[in-house]
């Protein structure tokens, strides 16, 4: 009697801790693709607020000679939302160079990612759903503008499972708190199992970023290991009296076994110390203003080498108007250009000098691009219709361009990649097929792709 009563008051405590989906036991396994996959893993750069795309990637020599020309727009923004407005149009702020064998146009805003346009697969036709940040940055991380969906991370967590079982398999650094904040990591209604593990956050600087209690205290490595074993032999025990919730307990158990691994895992993938002098010059370390991204972006590449599945490396604040978001100064886009430039030609240039971009599928972009026209004399607005993202690796043609906006930037005309369809493009990389990876919940299947989305072969060598 006093055994069953205890193993009862212990499953009032333990029920607290289980999630309300159900799990499977050996959720956190790996996973065989569906079809031959080129792609192991994704790093994704995220670029918070709509870098210009007229200023960076997509020239366009109509857009320089019409400059202050005023034009009628069909508006996409609040209150001219579908009706016909006189906009000036702005040129450029910054002067373009063709580069490579490739002869990719970019601007004087990235001279270092210029360097690699032969590796670079640039989408100049994107679109996506949303005006705001807050709906297109959620639309670009979970393919939904307003509603509770698992993020991509955690979707090909569910295809594929993870690479390393001392580690998470999706891990996001820095994220902000904004514009979705945690659901842009969010399992939703997907097992917990499936979570991205946040390290850091953009308030903080990255001497602090760290995933909490990692590090053992008290006891030493053989009282803890003696410990670890008794709490887990009673959960185990728990698990074999309990009728009901006997997948949700095991996945909770494996929760506690994945943290005990990663005590003597991650310090080790988190410590960048003893990366060479010259490796931390290649991404801007101990340098301004590229110290802080640097170090994300040498991060996130140990995150993947270790076998991370799906790593987010986020320029991103807290504020109102996030980073790139230059309504009324766009001259400001040249300090965060001068930010992340050197860390992502550095992240590109480390990966391919140690085989890993071949397998590694890199994404640079925003939620949205933004207006060919002036905003407040010298910024510009939000523009879902027409922008550019770059991939590099994971069998994507290097030295590429796919699609086109019009004649000055503003819609996308040539080759349209939906954002739905830059993410079924991205899983049939890593071998899953977008309209087969389902979940069911609340009486119906879900995918990241909702009921659309294309595989873009176009663009896959």
């Amino acid at each position: 009697m006093l055994q069953t009563a205890g193993c009862g008051f212990g499953a009032l405590a333990l029920h607290s801790l289980l999630p309300d989906s159900a799990f499977a036991s050996t959720a956190m396994q790996r996973q065989p693709p569906l079809h031959p996959a080129k792609a192991k893993r994704v790093i994704f750069i995220f670029m918070q607020g709509g870098p210009s795309h007229v200023d960076s990637f997509d020239y366009k020599p109509d857009l320089i000679r019409n400059d202050g020309q005023s034009i009628d727009f069909t508006g996409v923004r609040f209150k001219t939302f579908g009706q016909k407005s006189q906009r000036q149009l702005m040129k450029p702020l910054w002067g373009f160079t063709q580069y490579g064998e490739c002869g990719q146009h970019v601007s004087e805003l990235f001279p270092e990612i210029a360097r690699h346009v032969d590796d670079l697969c640039f989408l100049k036709g994107m679109h996506t759903e949303g005006v705001a940040h807050g709906p297109s940055t959620l639309f670009l991380h979970t393919g939904a503008t307003n509603l509770v969906r698992p993020s991509m991370g955690s979707w090909l967590m569910y295809g594929l499972g993870s690479e390393n079982n001392n580690l998470p398999g999706f891990v996001t650094l820095q994220p902000s708190n904004m514009n979705g904040g945690p659901r842009n990591y969010s399992n939703a209604f997907l097992p917990d199992i499936y979570q991205g593990t946040a390290i850091g956050n953009t308030g903080s600087s990255f001497d602090e970023v760290t995933i909490p209690h990692m590090r053992r205290n008290g006891n030493n490595a053989a009282e803890s290991r003696q410990q670890f074993d008794l709490l887990q032999k009673l959960n185990r025990s728990q698990t074999q009296r309990r009728q009901e919730n006997d997948e949700r307990l095991s996945a909770v158990i494996e929760s506690y076994e994945l943290a005990w691994r990663m005590q003597a895992t991650a310090p080790q993938v988190l410590d960048l110390s003893g990366e060479t002098a010259d490796t931390q010059a290649m991404y801007g370390i101990g340098d301004e203003p590229t110290d802080q991204f640097g170090r994300q972006c040498l991060l996130g590449r140990r995150l993947s080498e270790a076998g991370v599945r799906f790593v987010q490396i986020n320029y991103a604040d807290e504020s109102a108007n996030p980073r790139w978001d230059q309504h009324s100064n766009m001259p400001k886009h040249m300090q965060h250009a001068r930010a992340t430039d050197k860390p992502v030609a550095g992240l590109l240039a480390d990966l391919k000098q140690r085989g890993l971009l071949e397998d590694t599928l890199v994404w640079w972009g925003g939620e949205f691009g933004r207006t060919p026209f002036s905003q407040s004399k010298d910024g510009r607005d939000h523009n879902p219709r027409g922008f550019t993202v770059f991939l590099a690796g994971g069998g994507v043609k290097p030295g590429f361009s796919w699609g086109a906006t019009d004649e000055i930037g503003h819609e996308a005309v040539e080759g349209k990649v939906h954002m739905h369809d830059l993410h079924a493009t991205i899983l049939h990389q890593l071998g899953l097929d977008h309209e087969q990876l389902t979940y069911r919940y609340a009486g119906r299947d879900f995918r990241l792709t909702d009921v659309a989305g294309r595989v873009i072969h176009d663009i896959l060598s």
